[in-house]
Formats: C-alpha cells, sequence, structure tokens
C-alpha cells in the first residue's frame, strides 16, 4: 500500500496510542491482584496467536513468515521485549501509571544516542543536545518529587532503556529480513520465555478479573494490528511524535481510574523529553532527505 495518507496515518497513531493506554491501565490493576509473570504470560498466548493469524493472512505461510537469515537476532529482540514489558508493568504497580509512562519517554532519545555505536549512524551536535536537554527532563521526573524519587524509579528507566535496544534491534534486522519476519519473531519468542517463566508463577484468577484479562490481550492485539495498518498508510516520521499521547491518554487514565495525581516536576520534566525527542524525530527526517 502506498504511504501517502498522512491523515489516515495520524487519526490511526492517535487511536493506537489511546488503545496501548487503555493496555497500560488493564495491566496496571490485574498486576496489582496477580503475578506480573502470569499475566505478561497469558497475553503473549494471545498475542502469539494473533501473530500466527496475521503471518498466514499476509504472508501466506507461517514458515515464509518464520524465514530469518538471523534467527539469534530475532529471538533476542523477542525476549527483549518480554522482558522490557515485565518490567514496566511492575513498574506501573510500584510508582504509578504517571510516572512510569514519564520517564519511559526518554526512550526515543536512548535510540538516539545509541544508534551511532549500534548502528552506525552519525548523530551530529544538534542531536547530542537534544539528547543531553532530554536526560535533564528525566533528572527534573525523578529529583523533586519524593514518591518518584526512590528505587522503583529504576524499572520504567530500565524498561525504556531495554524497548530502545529493542527499536535498534528491529532497525538492524531489517537490513535482512522483512518486518512480517520481525513480527512473527516477536510474538514467537515472546510467548516461549514468558510460558517458561510465567507458568511456575500460576494463581487461580476469578470470573470478573478473567473478563479484563481477555480485554488486556484484546487490546493488545487491536493495538498492534491498528500500529502495522498506520504504518502501511504513512510515513513513520510524519507520525511518530503522535506516539508521545499515549503519555497523555495513559496520564489521565491514572487520574481517573486509579486517583494518581500530576505533580509539577513530572509535567515539566516529561514537557522537556517530548519536546528534545520531536526534535531529534525531526533532525533525523531532515537528514534522510538530505
Amino acid at each position: 500500500m502506498e504511504q501517502s495518507n498522512l491523515r489516515l496515518g495520524i487519526i490511526l497513531m492517535i487511536a493506537t496510542t489511546f488503545v496501548f493506554a487503555m493496555q497500560d491501565g488493564i495491566s496496571r490493576y490485574l498486576a496489582g491482584e496477580y503475578n506480573v509473570f502470569m499475566i505478561v504470560m497469558i497475553r503473549y498466548w494471545f498475542f502469539a496467536a494473533f501473530v500466527i493469524f496475521w503471518a498466514k493472512a499476509n504472508v501466506g505461510s507461517i514458515k515464509k513468515a518464520a524465514s530469518t537469515h538471523q534467527p539469534i537476532l530475532q529471538c533476542l529482540r523477542g525476549i527483549i521485549l518480554a522482558v522490557e514489558i515485565c518490567i514496566m508493568v511492575l513498574g506501573f504497580v510500584l510508582i504509578g501509571l504517571i510516572e512510569s509512562l514519564a520517564i519511559f519517554t526518554i526512550y526515543p532519545l536512548i535510540i538516539a544516542a545509541l544508534s551511532g555505536p549500534i548502528l552506525g549512524e552519525r548523530v551530529g551536535w544538534r542531536r547530542s543536545v537534544a539528547i543531553c536537554i532530554g536526560f535533564f527532563g528525566i533528572i527534573i521526573i525523578l529529583q523533586p518529587g519524593y514518591s518518584v524519587f526512590s528505587v522503583y524509579a529504576i524499572f520504567p528507566l530500565c524498561s525504556a532503556i531495554l524497548f530502545a535496544l529493542y527499536g535498534l534491534l528491529t532497525r538492524y534486522v531489517a537490513r535482512q529480513d522483512s518486518a512480517a519476519t520481525s513480527f512473527f519473531w516477536t510474538g514467537i519468542a515472546g510467548l516461549v520465555v514468558t510460558t517458561l517463566v510465567g507458568i511456575f508463577f500460576w494463581e487461580t484468577m476469578n470470573s470478573k478479573d478473567w473478563m479484563w484479562m481477555c480485554l488486556l490481550c484484546v487490546t493488545g492485539a487491536f493495538g498492534h494490528f491498528l500500529l502495522i495498518k498506520c504504518y502501511e498508510v504513512a510515513e513513520a516520521s510524519g507520525v511518530q511524535p503522535f506516539a508521545y499521547l499515549q503519555l497523555v491518554f495513559g496520564s489521565a487514565l491514572a487520574m481517573i481510574v486509579f486517583g494518581e495525581s500530576l505533580k509539577l516536576s513530572t509535567a515539566i520534566g516529561s514537557s522537556i523529553v517530548i519536546l528534545a525527542g520531536l526534535y531529534t524525530l525531526w533532525r533525523e527526517k531532515i537528514i534522510k532527505e538530505n
């Protein structure tokens, strides 16, 4: 499909961030009641089923979708993402959605910072300054707020680092493998590693929470479906800035449903991080065009 419909792409990205924010809220609730590893494991069961269905419908066969020149890197990508999700959900429970999502917004800047040593890309002084400013925003989020200034803040920070590494590896394997192949291995590798761990933490879940669990699985698959469609109709550089709306939607949900409060330091710090991230995206687009 030709990538030309920017307006539709923006709408799909906004819808994607809303669905993912709802997914984060459900994850926060369930992980507060049950073991995180079990929750993520069940989520991956459904996600892997979605990946297999999508592979058959869009690639033609599972064998074709699984064909890769880099099996170790593809498995590593899937494992890293699964671990990242577990750590992030733990962060939701320990310090809340708002602070976790605010800290997590640093991941595009981490990608920009590591794109040089990992991908061999040139990072000019302008993007380097923006990266430093973004990390200053994280310091503002962490330092002044007493509830955030704790050892638990390491969870969303580690999650951001892992997600950035996942993103960089995704770019790297894309040099030889198709997006469909990477998507397939993301689901299958995550399924294996979460099942190997999560099965030992099984807990009995009541019928009401099974309903929420099913909704979590559906939002996860639907969110990825929307994201795939988004990138089919529009260039990533045109829609990526709207991905930051996940912080807005997630924060609203946290305040309305979980009674969390938005601290001034968190608002200022996350704004700085987002502006720095938007600038790096803009510079990257300018460099590619030239």
